[in-house]
This record gives C-alpha cells, sequence and structure tokens, in this order.
C-alpha cells in the first residue's frame, strides 16, 4: 500500500504542476499578466474597394490571423473619416485550439470550443464584412495609426511583446493637416506641414506592413512606398512592406 500511495501522490503533484503552468485567462481569452504578443489590422473602409481587392485582402487578413500565436492578442479596428476615431470591431487572444491542449488536464472538446466560439468564428465574420464601406471625404490614416499605438500597443501588459501592425489602405493621407491629393507623398512637404507634429506616433518597437488599395486617380500618385517608409522610419518603427493588392479601383 505504501507504493501505491507513493504512487498516487507522485501523480497528483504531477497533474497540479501542469495544470498550474497552464495559463489562467480573462474575459477576452488573454493570459492574465499579458498577451504573447500583439497585432493590430487596420482596415481602411473609407472608400468602397472592387471584388478582385478584396478576395486579395480578405487572403492577406487570413494570413495575419494565422500568424497569431497561441496567447497572442490581434485587434481589428476600421478607419472612419472622423479624425482619430476608430472602430474595433475585434479584440482578443488566440486560446489555442484542441491540438495544443494537454489531454492529462483538459478536455479537447472543450478547447476547441472555445477557440472557435471566442477566436475564429468572430475573425471570420470581420473578414466576410471586410470591403464594406461609403464614400467618405477625409482619409486619416496617420490619426488612426496614432490611436491604435497609443491606447492598444502601450498596454503595459504588452510591454516588451513583439508588435506587428497591418494597415490595409490606398495610403492616400488626405486631411486638413496633411493631403497627399494636394501636396503628393512629398516628405518635405510633410515635415514642413503641422500635420508632422500633430500625428507623431511612437513607433518604437513595432513592424508595420501596408496592404495597399490600387485607385486610378486624376492624377497619378507615384512615390508613395518611399514616403510610408519614410514616415515609419522617422517615428521609430520598423518597416515590413508594402505590398500592392490586385485589382484597380
Amino acid at each position: 500500500m505504501g507504493i501505491v500511495l507513493i504512487v498516487a501522490v507522485a501523480i497528483f503533484l504531477f497533474m497540479l504542476m501542469r495544470a498550474n503552468a497552464v495559463p489562467k485567462l480573462d474575459e477576452a481569452l488573454c493570459p492574465i499578466d499579458g498577451p504573447a504578443s500583439v497585432t493590430a489590422v487596420l482596415l481602411d473602409v473609407t472608400d468602397p474597394i472592387s471584388e478582385i481587392t478584396k478576395v486579395d485582402l480578405k487572403r492577406q487578413f487570413q494570413k495575419a490571423v494565422a500568424a497569431v500565436e497561441q496567447g497572442g492578442l490581434i485587434e481589428v479596428y476600421a478607419l472612419t473619416d472622423e479624425e482619430g476615431k476608430l472602430t474595433r470591431t475585434f479584440r482578443g487572444c488566440n486560446p489555442g485550439d484542441d491540438k495544443n491542449a494537454d489531454v492529462w488536464i483538459s478536455n479537447p472538446k472543450m478547447i476547441q470550443k472555445r477557440w472557435q466560439e471566442g477566436f475564429d468564428n468572430p475573425l471570420k465574420q470581420v473578414e466576410n464584412r471586410i470591403g464594406e464601406g461609403a464614400e467618405a471625404k477625409r482619409s486619416p490614416i496617420m490619426a488612426g495609426i496614432q490611436r491604435i499605438v497609443i491606447e492598444s500597443f502601450s498596454d503595459p501588459k504588452s510591454e516588451g511583446k513583439a508588435k506587428k501592425l497591418y494597415v490595409a489602405s490606398d495610403m492616400i493621407e488626405h486631411t486638413d493637416s496633411f493631403s497627399i491629393y494636394k501636396s503628393g507623398p512629398d516628405t518635405e512637404a510633410y515635415e514642413k506641414s503641422t500635420g508632422r507634429d500633430r500625428y507623431r506616433t511612437p513607433l518604437d518597437g513595432v513592424g508595420v506592413k501596408f496592404l495597399v488599395f490600387q485607385r486610378e486617380t486624376a492624377k497619378p500618385i507615384s512615390g508613395l512606398p518611399e514616403f510610408w517608409l519614410h514616415w515609419v522610419q522617422t517615428n521609430g518603427g520598423e518597416f515590413r512592406g508594402y505590398e500592392r493588392l490586385a485589382g484597380l479601383e
């Protein structure tokens, strides 16, 4: 009996140790001590996009979601034409699916259900609504990025964690402080504008990638990639790419 008791105690301690190693989650399915990483997606819906662009953007969105590790947080925002005002359509962490379940201490079916209902299905609903937008008078992209960085990436629980930002837009900034329609993607004009200080954004530690809609304008706009590279780097961020999506508006 002594050996049986010792084995039983050892098994109990083993199970307890494994249970304590599983992070406790909050209402957003994030570890209570903070997410493992933070990903934000800013979708510019201030103007409609073509069907083929929607398809390409949805593919890119799927890739961004799939790259979110277990315990990683993803937030999805829709840009509006009101400066600094965003609509958050999703916020939550990847709790892990049944492939990550520890069969010794958890129910894989319950783990899978939690992942589907709290993470996978809501993000698929967001994906299905991509491209729904109406024509707007302004496109305050910089202010939208600034809002995300200040409100989401600056959370103390995210300090020192990997941060990614995807911006899906035509990247034609158009506000009263600075407008690419008026001055073109001219870095010198921007540096002399009021937008320079108004939209100053602490991008330190943030990797930024642009997913760009192609628009047919009355006057061809060239130099957009270089302009946004300059903007990201002067604000201390890491430029992760400028990818043109399929289609033309």
